[in-house]
């Protein structure tokens, strides 16, 4: 596997850790943080292809 997707998995599986965190917290910016990182993702895999 190549370091970008490698590192572009780890991001998105952060992203969702970081939003079930915040649910099951009921706290708001760890849910803004994880769909931060997963638009950080989204640009990233755009910007490879």
């Amino acid at each position: 596997m190549k370091l970008k997707s490698i590192a572009l998995i780890l991001l998105v599986v952060i992203a969702i850790v970081m939003i079930v965190m915040g649910i099951k917290a009921n706290m708001k910016p760890p849910i803004l943080t994880g769909i931060g990182f997963i638009i950080i993702g989204y640009l990233f895999n755009q910007k490879t292809k």
